[in-house]
C-alpha cells in the first residue's frame, strides 16, 4: 500500500519506501510488533469464551495438562501477516494476492475444523471429505490461474536439485504437482502442529530460507548464476515471507513450551497453504520437500502406520505423527522439540546449499 502512495512523490526520502530490502524489514518488524500486541488480548478474549484445546483421548497422558489452554492462536499470525503485507507490499503484484487467497482460505478452513472441534468437544473437527475438498478447490483455482497466465516454457518446467541441466517439461501435468504440494504441505504443517512451538520454528526456518530462494529468484544476474529461472514477480513475495517470519517470532514467543496458546488449525493450515504456494510461485517444488524435511517426515510417518495398519495388520510407530512415538519412547516434550528444530535447521542449510551446487 505504501508503495503505490510513495509513486506518486518523487523526492528522495519516498524513494525509501520503495526499497526492497526496507520495506521487506519494516514488514517483518511491523507483523512482529502486531503479534506481541494483539496476543494477550486475544489469549485473554479466547479464554473468557472457553476455546480451549481439545486433547486427544488416545495421546500421551502427559498431554492431559494441556487442557483449558486457548486454541486458534493462529488468529495472531493470519491477522499480523495480512496487515503487514497490505502496507508494505505492492498491491498491483499478482503472486501477492495469489498468495493471501490460499493463505486466507486456508486458514477459513482451519478455522471451521477449529470451530467443530471446541463446539463438539472432540479432536476430530470439520470431516476430512469437506477439509480437502475446500482445500482442494483453493489450490486448483490458484494453480489453473498460474498455468493459464504463464504462458513461456520455463513456468512448467520442474528444477531438479543436483541437476542444474536437466528439467523436464511437464506441461498441463505440472498443474497436478503444484496441486499435491499446496495441498499437501498445508496437511504436513497441520500434522507437525502437535507439540508446543514444534511447527512454528520450522516455518519460520523454511520461509527464512525461501526468502533467499526469492530474492536469487527475481534477479537475472544472480538466477543465471544458480541456473534457476528469472522470475520478475518474485521479489514481492519476499515481503510476504517477511511478514510470516516476524508474525511466527511474535507467536512464538506465547507458544514456546509450555504453551500459553496453541496455533490450531486455522494457523497451521493457512501457513502450511502459504508455504505451498510460495515453493510454487518459484518453482522450487523439490526444494522445499529437502527444506520442509520435518513436514515430510511427520505427514509420511501418518501415512506408514495408517497403511501398516490397515495392509498388515501392525503399527509401526508407538503412535504418529512420529513426535508422539518419541515422547512415548520417554522423550520429554521438550527435548522432541528441540530435536526436530535442529533437524529443521540442517535442513534448510541443506537445501541452500543445493541452490549453490546445483
Amino acid at each position: 500500500m505504501l508503495v503505490l502512495l510513495a509513486n506518486y512523490f518523487t523526492n528522495v526520502y519516498s524513494n525509501i519506501f520503495l526499497h526492497l530490502i526496507f520495506r521487506a524489514t519494516s514488514s517483518l518488524l511491523t507483523s512482529l510488533l502486531i503479534s506481541l500486541y494483539i496476543g494477550p488480548y486475544l489469549i485473554n478474549w479466547l479464554k473468557k469464551l472457553q476455546i480451549n484445546q481439545v486433547v486427544r483421548n488416545d495421546g500421551p497422558e502427559s498431554h492431559l495438562n494441556k487442557y483449558g489452554t486457548p486454541t486458534m492462536g493462529g488468529i495472531i499470525i493470519i491477522i499480523s501477516v495480512f496487515i503487514s503485507t497490505l502496507i508494505w507490499s505492492c498491491l498491483s503484484n499478482i503472486y501477492i494476492w495469489y498468495l493471501l487467497i490460499v493463505f486466507i482460505g486456508y486458514g477459513i478452513v482451519g478455522f471451521i475444523d477449529d470451530y467443530y472441534k471446541v463446539i463438539y468437544k472432540n479432536s476430530t473437527g470439520l470431516a476430512a471429505k469437506w477439509k480437502y475438498l475446500w482445500m482442494s478447490i483453493i489450490a486448483i483455482i490458484i494453480v489453473v490461474l498460474l498455468y493459464l497466465t504463464n504462458n513461456n516454457a520455463s513456468s512448467t518446467q520442474l528444477l531438479i536439485p543436483f541437476f542444474k541441466n536437466f528439467m523436464p517439461q511437464l506441461g498441463i501435468i505440472y498443474i497436478v504437482l503444484a496441486y499435491f504440494v499446496i495441498v499437501g504441505t498445508g496437511n504436513a504443517v497441520n500434522l507437525t502442529d502437535g507439540l508446543d512451538g514444534l511447527a512454528i520454528v520450522p516455518i519460520i526456518f523454511v520461509t527464512s530460507g525461501f526468502s533467499i530462494v526469492c530474492w536469487l529468484t527475481a534477479n537475472i544476474a544472480l538466477a543465471q548464476h544458480f541456473y534457476i529461472p528469472y522470475i520478475k514477480n518474485a521479489d514481492e513475495i519476499i515481503i510476504f515471507c517477511t511478514a510470516i517470519i516476524g508474525s511466527g517470532i511474535g507467536f512464538l514467543y506465547f507458544n514456546i513450551y509450555p504453551a500459553r496458546i496453541f496455533m490450531g488449525d486455522i494457523g497451521s493450515l493457512a501457513l502450511g497453504g502459504a508455504l505451498g504456494t510460495i515453493a510454487v510461485l518459484v518453482h522450487e517444488e523439490l526444494l522445499l520437500f529437502i527444506m520442509g524435511g520435518i513436514f515430510v517426515i511427520e505427514a509420511c510417518s501418518v501415512i506408514l502406520q495408517v497403511c501398516s495398519f490397515k495392509l498388515l495388520g501392525f503399527r509401526i510407530f508407538l503412535m504418529a505423527p512420529i513426535h508422539h512415538h518419541y515422547e512415548l519412547k520417554g522423550w520429554s516434550e521438550y527435548r522432541v522439540i528441540v530435536t526436530f528444530w535442529i533437524i529443521s535447521l540442517i535442513l534448510v542449510l541443506l537445501g541452500l546449499i543445493i541452490l549453490k551446487i546445483r
